[in-house]
């Protein structure tokens, strides 16, 4: 059974806030500790009003602070907003507060819309362009100190800090790849070249970096409930969400409402089911077959799950179940060792 990991939006929803958005956020990182979760990652998002996780590097801090084991970090961290110094800098100050286990997954996407990039960068032009530089440039301000350096990351160097490649296209496989780094694709989102970016990169993979050999982690929605009805139910807000989004009026994370899709015209219908494909909603049975049956399919070597559902106590109750089939694919996997000649 291969490790499962959580990522948060920390959405804000209809009639709540960014202080309740991140007081949800601490919550279910605490409850996915317990429940045996490998990471929680955080993403940066920009003049979103239904995310509360923009200043990415200071909610990891929360969270990692409220948390003992469990590895936390960010996916992910837009790299062409920021100096990449300034990045090593915070997450190495991440780091140096909690060793071993805070991860930096990079992507090269803006995390908004073209004025809101402009706003933060003040200057668009090669930035996207620069992205395999920025990320060698991070990288180095990470490893011990050379004759000579000028620049230091303080703190940051020679601290254990693994860097992941994010990516939704091809690019980011093949720089994964270059670099001997793991990647993370966005399959709960933007599954379309999911195949082919992770054939090429387990296909190009060159071991240079700190890892020796590939790693995949996927993106996957999970809706877990009692049942299938109330799973589709809350599954509902995650497809508003994208609807807007597409419509060009993104807001707060909007309540459940049965049968919105008879309201979609085909368009829209068919957006929000490519966009959300890589999808397993409905009881456990339903949700346990789905994810092995995707596990199986792509062969990824760890899933991260994401369940951007309006009530917090059914968004808990998704990832416990999910947790709980983890274990028990977990537990036959023992035996089935154990029973082995």
């Amino acid at each position: 059974m291969i490790p499962f990991s959580v990522l948060d939006l920390s959405p804000i929803i209809q009639g709540g806030s960014a202080t309740l958005a991140l007081g949800n956020t601490l919550d279910l990182a605490q409850h996915a500790e317990r429940w045996g979760y490998r990471r929680f990652w955080l993403a940066e998002h920009h003049n979103m009003p239904g995310i509360a996780s923009a200043a990415t590097s200071v909610v990891i801090a929360h969270v990692a602070a409220g948390t003992r084991t469990m590895r936390v970090g960010a996916g992910g961290i837009m790299l062409p907003n920021h100096a990449p110094l300034v990045i090593a800098e915070q997450f190495g100050t991440l780091a140096a507060l909690h060793p071993g286990r805070i991860d930096l997954g990079l992507g090269r996407a803006p995390g908004t819309d073209p004025g809101t990039a402009r706003a933060l960068r003040r200057n668009l032009t090669g930035d996207v362009d620069s992205f395999p530089q920025d990320v060698a440039e991070l990288c180095a301000y990470f490893r011990p100190s050379r004759p000579g350096q000028l620049v230091h990351a303080v703190p940051g160097e020679g601290l254990d800090v693994p860097v992941w490649i994010l990516g939704s296209s091809l690019f980011g496989a093949g720089l994964a790849a270059a670099l001997g780094l793991p990647f993370a694709f966005a399959s709960h989102f933007a599954p379309g070249q999911m195949t082919e970016a992770v054939a090429l990169y387990r296909r190009e993979f060159r071991p240079s970096g700190p890892a020796d050999r590939p790693h995949v982690m996927l993106g996957f929605n999970v809706f877990a409930a009692d049942t299938d009805e109330e799973a589709r139910f809350h599954f509902t807000s995650v497809m508003q969400a994208f609807v807007n989004l597409r419509r060009g009026q993104p807001g707060p994370l909007p309540p459940p409402i049965a049968d919105f899709e008879a309201q979609l015209s085909p368009m829209e219908r068919a957006m929000v089911h490519q966009a959300l494909s890589c999808s397993a909603v409905g009881s456990r049975d339903t949700v346990r077959r789905e994810l092995l049956a995707f596990a199986a399919r792509t062969g990824a070597d760890e899933l991260m799950l994401t369940s951007l559902t309006f009530d917090h106590a059914a968004r808990l109750r998704s990832y416990e179940i999910a947790a709980q089939i983890h274990e028990e694919g977990a537990r036959a996997d023992r035996s089935a060792a154990a029973a082995a000649p």
